[in-house]
């Protein structure tokens, strides 16, 4: 039984049964017979109490000392006898009346008594509020200032509902809101939604219209991020606070009258950010602490709050671990009460899909929450102090009721648009039909999660800012310093930085100005990284500018060299243009082959950038290759298309369309659901590359019994492998100073989580792709880490993936993908048996009993013919193919091919031939010329990879 059950227990079974007489004359409880009786240490009995007072459990009774007894016992009117000296008649009476009140009253509420803070941090701010509310003859314009997720919009809504409970707006009204954001960069539209337009008074203004100040006329006026209004709107709003009267745009004579209340809100400073004329207007400015500034009481009080809130939406209760509650107050470090809430749901998210069992509840630990959560009760510990004081409002295990009194705001602009519960349950359903593991099952609802609550909180603006974890590594000064040189750099070389600039040349200068501080500074030139700068002079022109800016701000000589070590990272740290994520094109013969798997991934996961192409067989190839033409247009984000396919012509198609539009495309054969899921999966999360991408699902053998290949039982070959020691590289212009900086960071994220020995080795820009491979020799490299990404096909982590806090599981799917693959390599299944499966999976009028003998033989003959040892995959996917040509051939609908190249130069002609006239002496069929070209592509392809 819980301390706070046991201490109640005890205070009932004592004090039930009291009359009001037996009150009077001082019977009831003090908190040190209750800690004597019960082994308790006083303090934290008398915590207890005041706990149970709050809940309406206990009453407590004014004198000294102070005594408790059972609520069950105050039900009887006040009494107006005299009591005695351990009490006060009217303390006695109010206890009651308020007992009373609160029953006929608790629903009766505005959202005033329900914010937490309300006696506490929010107090003065509250009163604030209810002053420009009432302030005659027609209130005050607010000021409502804070950091991102604070609470503002929240806080507006208070004093609007609040006003509306005070009769000072009428009920039946809604609030009107506006962000100035959304229309930030377009002044003259976002200034027309304010205060409307005349006909003509722009281009495409072809009718009055009206603004909000007119629609929030007898009403209250919400402009967020008011700050983002440009100082011609800020005039022309004081100039309306004023007087009251305002113009349309491009109206120079009516002068329109409104009687509006204005509450405008801001992240930024109010000094710097709006005309002080304007801010003169704003009599009242209320200041919103951040989350961590807020009294460890309040916190786990919104702790509590949010989980609630969650329990009345799942409709079961909530029970989290007491060290769950201090990681999640422990995350919040930039977001506040927003990225509280997103964690919060995430947490839930995560014990609801683990609790789908459970009718009752929804059990919550720390194994359910992300990596980035879980730290923060490292983030807590580190204030002793702090956490102690937490520790005093927290139980082992906090119960939220699903009946609690919560109140839920209408219209939130935080909160989700969807049930994600009802997503959650639905989904694990389909899986758990399909056959898919527990394990799988949680793998794919936790990508969905992650991506529901990833898009709505993109798209409601919640992108905290990534400079928050860099300020841990270097000083605040350095990254103005960054911040100087950006603009300086964009300025002169008229192109954009990657988004990773801000750490790289961070890091690199950090590291630089240490050591020039210290007198250790490099000095040796390097003739050929001298060479390699002539080809960048825009580039070296701003190094030099860089120099001087350095040695101005720190009276420190910059070598030559250092130049031009800025000047390869600017380089490498020029923006490309790719833009988006890669995108999928799903390509199959039959029907409804492709259909069916695009259908399954995006019921799983949320994904948009993925198409499905089906190759009935009576469609042409000529007519296949357009539509898939078509789709990589379409799909095409910038940052290439995966295409994967089943087997056949579609193979050779990649190549082809990659040259005719100039757009980046992999091709994945011999397709199944599992392989479309891992690559929408991977995409959707973790934003790589389309030649990461291709490198992991190359080795991809799918999830458990899933939707996967037939696994022979029968016969296993296992393939001799020489095991290197494995490696991870970190890049940076010198491969000193920031590059050791990233390797200390590669290191103690393995040291995490990773008992095998890998090596993290540093290495500078200059020769990066030769130095890496001499390095391939003796090493097996699982990734690269750095501020530029090398030719090698292994995942490139960047520096904000590293230094923010979900480097480590970046860089845990890394070397859990090598272990997959390296285990992939070791255990090989029966190829002959898994080419008759697939033919019987995949053709219509072929024995593949029959036929597979004669295809092995076919791939053998070219083998023995070519002297070479085919790899599993070429001989699975020329078996696939020539089974595809023999069965067109049948049907009489044999591709044709515009290649005018001599095939008889091709070095496979030969061998191919020979395996072609045992088709023609076995089955009495005639493999076209046409049918040829695609056959040696084959190899071609399997070539150029």
């Amino acid at each position: 039984m819980k301390r706070k059950d046991l201490i109640y227990q005890y205070v009932k079974k004592n004090t039930a049964h009291l009359t009001k007489e037996e009150i009077e004359f001082g019977n009831g409880l003090t908190t040190s017979i209750i800690a004597e009786q019960l082994g308790i240490i006083r303090n934290n009995v008398s915590k207890e109490l005041n706990e149970l007072v709050r809940e309406e459990k206990v009453i407590k009774l004014s004198g000294r000392p102070v005594r408790y007894v059972d609520a069950t016992c105050m039900t009887w009117q006040p009494l107006t006898t005299k009591v005695n000296s351990y009490k006060e008649d009217t303390l006695l009476r109010n206890n009651t009346d308020k007992l009373e009140k609160k029953r006929k009253n608790k629903l009766d509420k505005n959202l005033f008594d329900y914010m937490i803070g309300s006696n506490g941090s929010l107090k003065n701010q509250m009163e604030q509020a209810k002053a420009a509310i009432f302030y005659p003859p027609k209130g005050l314009n607010s000021l409502i200032i804070g950091p991102t997720g604070s609470g503002k919009t929240f806080f507006a809504n208070a004093m609007y509902e609040y006003s509306q409970s005070k009769s000072v707006i009428d009920k039946n009204k809604s609030m009107i809101i506006f962000n100035c954001a959304d229309y930030s960069q377009n002044p003259q539209l976002l200034m027309s939604h304010l205060f409307g337009h005349a006909k003509g008074s722009y281009t495409g203004a072809t009718e009055d219209k009206d603004g909000l100040l007119l629609k929030a006329d007898k009403n209250m006026l919400f402009l967020d991020e008011i700050h983002r209004l440009p100082p011609e709107g800020q005039e022309m709003l004081f100039y309306f606070m004023d007087t009251g009267t305002f113009q349309r745009m491009g109206d120079t004579e009516e002068r329109l009258t409104a009687n509006v209340r204005i509450i405008c809100a801001t992240t930024e400073d109010p000094d710097s950010a709006l005309l002080k004329t304007f801010v003169r207007r704003i009599p009242i400015t209320i200041q919103l602490p951040s989350f961590n500034d807020r009294p460890p009481k309040e916190r786990v009080q919104l702790v509590k709050l949010l989980l609630s809130i969650e329990a009345k939406r799942i409709n079961k209760r909530i029970v989290v671990d007491e060290n769950v509650v201090k990681a999640l107050l422990g995350s919040v470090t930039y977001g506040n009460v927003g990225q509280l809430k997103s964690n919060v749901q995430l947490a839930c998210a995560k014990g609801f899909l683990n609790s789908m069992d459970n009718h009752k509840e929804v059990v919550i630990v720390m194994d359910d929450l992300t990596p980035i959560i879980q730290d923060g009760l490292i983030n807590l510990a580190k204030h002793r102090e702090e956490l102690n004081e937490i520790s005093n409002y927290l139980e082992p295990r906090l119960v939220l009721q699903p009946d609690n009194s919560v109140y839920i705001l209408e219209k939130d602009a935080y909160e989700l648009p969807f049930n994600l519960y009802e997503i959650i349950g639905d989904k694990a359903a389909l899986l758990k039909a399909e056959g898919v593991s527990a394990e799988n099952i949680e793998n794919f609802i936790t990508t969905d999660i992650n991506l529901h609550l990833k898009s709505f909180y993109r798209s409601n603006k919640l992108n905290f800012d990534n400079e928050k974890s860099l300020k841990d590594i270097v000083d605040q000064e350095i990254i103005t310093l960054t911040k100087e040189i950006r603009a300086m750099a964009e300025e002169h070389l008229e192109y954009q930085f990657k988004e990773n600039f801000l750490y790289a040349m961070s890091l690199h200068l950090s590291s630089f100005i240490k050591r020039a501080k210290e007198g250790v500074v490099q000095t040796k030139t390097n003739k050929e990284l001298e060479n390699l700068i002539s080809n960048y002079k825009k580039e070296y022109s701003v190094a030099l500018m860089i120099k001087d800016h350095i040695k101005t701000k720190y009276q420190i000589v910059v070598p030559e060299v250092e130049c031009w070590y800025l000047t390869m990272l600017l380089v490498s740290l020029k923006e490309q243009n790719l833009v988006g994520q890669v995108g999928i094109i799903v390509a199959a013969h039959g029907r409804s082959t492709a259909t069916s798997m695009v259908q399954v991934v995006t019921k799983l996961l949320n994904v948009q950038n993925i198409i499905a192409v089906d190759m009935p067989l009576e469609m042409s190839p000529h007519h296949v290759y357009n539509v898939i033409q078509d789709a990589v247009q379409r799909v095409n984000e910038g940052n290439g298309v995966l295409l994967l396919v089943d087997m056949g012509s579609l193979t050779t198609f990649g190549n082809k369309l990659m040259r005719e539009m100039d757009i980046p495309i992999k091709t994945i054969d011999m397709v199944t659901t599992p392989v479309v899921l891992e690559a929408a999966r991977k995409i959707s999360l973790m934003d790589s590359s389309l030649d990461e991408i291709y490198d992991t699902l190359k080795n991809f053998r799918g999830y458990s019994n899933f939707l996967d290949y037939p696994h022979p039982s029968k016969k296993e070959d296992v393939t001799e492998k020489v095991y290197l020691p494995k490696a991870i590289i970190t890049i940076c212009s010198t491969g000193e100073g920031t590059a050791v900086i990233i390797k200390q960071r590669v290191e103690e994220l393995l040291a995490n989580f990773i008992d095998e020995e890998i090596e993290v080795i540093s290495i500078s820009l200059l020769n990066m792709d030769e130095t890496i491979k001499k390095i391939a020799e003796t090493y097996q490299i699982l990734a690269t880490a750095g501020v530029s990404k090398p030719s090698i096909r292994v995942p490139h982590l960047t520096l904000e993936e590293l230094f923010q806090s979900f480097g480590k599981e970046r860089i845990k799917q890394v070397v859990l993908d090598s272990q997959e693959s390296e285990s992939n390599l070791v255990k090989s299944i029966d190829t002959k048996e898994l080419c008759e499966e697939y033919l019987g999976m995949y053709f219509t009028f072929l024995n593949p009993q029959k036929l597979i003998t004669i295809l092995w033989e076919y791939s053998e003959i070219i083998e023995i013919d070519m002297k070479q040892t085919f790899s599993n995959s070429l001989k699975i996917g020329l078996i696939m193919h020539i089974a595809g040509v023999l069965e067109r051939v049948l049907l009489n609908d044999t591709l044709s091919s515009e290649q005018e190249e001599d095939q008889e130069n091709n070095p496979y002609f030969d061998a191919v031939t020979k395996a072609n006239d045992l088709v023609k002496a076995k089955l009495n069929l005639i493999i076209p010329d046409n049918e040829m070209v695609y056959i040696l592509k084959i190899f071609d392809t399997q070539s150029e990879e």
